[in-house]
């Protein structure tokens, strides 16, 4: 939606509720900016107005449906959230519906929130989003579903059933102490640094430790960022940065460490197992970037089985499950060998996949994600 078109942001009435400690207004007027639209107190004339009942906390993806649907509201169990006021339709009506001082939503079109369906594309999930009443009493069910609605469908095992709860409740103490999502990404940072001098060294249940840390770190930001409307360009830089080039350095640092650990591997063998490792997560990344080029989604929400698939996919920690469970059996170089031999199978899954998205694009047949 192009900027001219773009309904301003006005919010109706006042909530005290706090949710990831934010009371209901703030927070909803920092989702509202974060999603791109201008937050104002009066309407400049001529402007439409996605106008936001204060007393119900929502998904940020109604924002994205709402300024798309001009003329609608919508509605939770028969009382107006969001109502999308075009030009030349009176607004005070529709605030004082909200407000529960009559009003009318004459005129409007009505979508109930609870039977509407909508797809989270960059989100990969096929959900509905949610509306709920904001109030002291409801206040930790919005938490909830905010923090579930902010996490991705399709990631690795770890991420998706592991950690999903303890960072949860990570989130949350962040947002109450007042730290950015920013300042947990440093901090995570400086683990995963420590974790590689840790392997380094050939201490690698201290590097087990500071990388686990990190890694549930890694969720929080992103879920911290989602849940408080503070994500940010630079944000992403640097999270999505750090991610992309750590995991490499860290396999590096493990073969390294196996000579004081008194595993060491032959060095023309350590380096072809290195070479091998890295080459084959800079193609795999390299076939997901070809693939959202050429097909505008993720290799992963294609069909059913890439969904799964990524759930063990050769990622850094599926990876480090690989190395954890050598690591017990007191073999960290054959962890390694087993990181080495699920890259290249992985590889061979993505490379398959990418070309049989091909086959069935040039026979002019649609590749389409089944989330949508």
């Amino acid at each position: 939606m192009d900027e001219q078109s773009r309904p301003v942001f006005l919010p109706v009435g006042d909530n005290s509720a706090r949710v990831f400690g934010l009371e209901g207004r703030e927070r909803a007027c920092r989702l509202a900016a974060n999603a791109g639209f201008e937050r104002v107190d009066s309407i400049p004339g001529g402007s439409p107005a996605l106008l936001a009942n204060m007393d119900f906390a929502w998904d940020p993806a109604w924002l994205r449906v709402m300024a798309t649907r001009p003329g609608s509201v919508l509605e939770f169990e028969g009382h107006p959230v969001l109502a999308h006021v075009p030009v030349g339709h009176s607004r005070t009506p529709v605030e004082q519906a909200m407000t529960g001082a009559g009003g009318s939503l004459e005129g409007l079109e009505r979508l109930d929130s609870q039977n509407a369906e909508i797809t989270y594309d960059e989100l990969r999930k096929r959900e509905r989003p949610f509306v709920l009443p904001l109030s002291e009493e409801t206040a930790g069910d919005v938490e909830r579903a905010a923090y579930d609605a902010s996490y991705k469908g399709v990631t690795d095992v770890l991420t998706l059933y592991l950690w999903r709860r303890p960072a949860f409740y990570l989130t949350r103490w962040a947002a109450e102490a007042g730290l950015t999502p920013n300042v947990i990404t440093a901090f995570g940072g400086l683990l995963c640094v420590l974790a590689f001098f840790y392997f380094w060294f050939g201490n690698y249940w201290l590097g087990v430790a500071a990388g686990f840390i990190f890694m549930v770190l890694d969720t929080v930001d992103g879920k911290l960022a989602r849940c408080t409307g503070t994500s940010s360009r630079w944000g992403e830089v640097l999270d999505h940065g750090i991610d992309l080039i750590h995991p490499p350095f860290w396999y590096w640092a493990w073969a390294h460490g196996l000579g004081t650990y008194g595993r060491p591997l032959e060095p023309v063998y350590e380096t072809m197992l290195l070479a091998t490792i890295v080459i084959g997560y800079v193609a795999q990344r390299v076939i997901e970037g070809i693939f959202i080029k050429r097909f505008a989604m993720h290799i992963h929400v294609w069909r059913p089985i890439d969904s799964r698939f990524r759930l063990v996919t050769a990622r850094r920690n599926p990876n480090m499950v690989l190395l954890v469970l050598a690591l017990l059996a007191g073999r960290p170089d054959v962890g390694l060998e087993l990181v080495g031999a699920w890259t290249i199978l992985s590889l061979i899954f993505h490379t398959v996949r990418l070309a049989q998205a091909e086959m069935r694009a040039w026979r002019g047949e649609p590749v389409v994600s089944w989330l949508t």
